[in-house]
């Protein structure tokens, strides 16, 4: 395993770690609270180093079209202002992040942080060409936000303990971190203070 080296063009990208995703929300990804401490280990990691960190979440309106209600596959959940929509306090986040809100009208689902949000345009317009990412749920809004990474240009770490998966069906996990490897995502994992790359990735994130 060889160390990553952290520098100019370098930034944190944390995924939807917003309370209704972990245990006791309406949408709780299972064991979706041990992304916390690795997440918090990142943010100490790039602000240390005075590099860029975002963090996306979903900010939907009361009615919107994935919850079941609205014939959605999802319960109500991440209603904007609601609690179950706040980042969980136990995320060290800094008050100078860029925080992105995604899904924010009715009619309109976002599972990736870049979409209709302007984050791409962010980026490049901050120098980043690398991004770390991280986050909740491996299988749906980090998937489909590193797809949208490296079809915009970045290059993807994506940090092996700081995610989970909802696995609506078995291997949705393991599945998703395929199809992000074979679009050219770098696994890496902490260690020692630091990021290093690493094989292959463990089942069940």
């Amino acid at each position: 395993m060889s160390a990553i080296v952290l520098g100019k063009g370098d930034a944190l990208l944390i995924v939807d770690l917003q309370n209704d995703f972990l245990p006791g929300g309406s949408l709780a990804v299972p064991r979706g609270d041990l992304v916390l401490d690795p997440i918090n280990a990142l943010i100490g990691l790039y602000h240390g180093r005075g590099l860029p960190l975002y963090a996306s979440r979903d900010w939907h309106p009361g009615e919107h079209c994935s919850f079941s209600a609205q014939g959605g596959p999802w319960p109500p959940h991440c209603v904007a202002d609601s609690p179950g929509a706040q980042f969980s306090a136990a995320l060290r986040l800094p008050s100078e992040a860029i925080v992105v809100s995604k899904a924010v009208t009715a009619a309109e689902d976002a599972y990736s942080a870049f979409n209709g949000t302007g984050l791409a345009r962010r980026m490049l317009a901050d120098g980043v060409q690398r991004l770390a990412i991280c986050g909740l749920a491996t299988d749906y809004c980090v998937l489909n936000t590193v797809l949208d990474a490296i079809d915009a240009g970045f290059e993807v770490l994506l940090v092996h303990e700081a995610m989970r998966a909802v696995e609506v069906k078995p291997g949705d996990g393991d599945r998703a971190i395929a199809r992000m490897l074979s679009k050219g995502a770098v696994p890496v994992r902490l260690s020692g203070g630091q990021l290093v790359a690493h094989a292959q990735l463990g089942a069940r994130l």
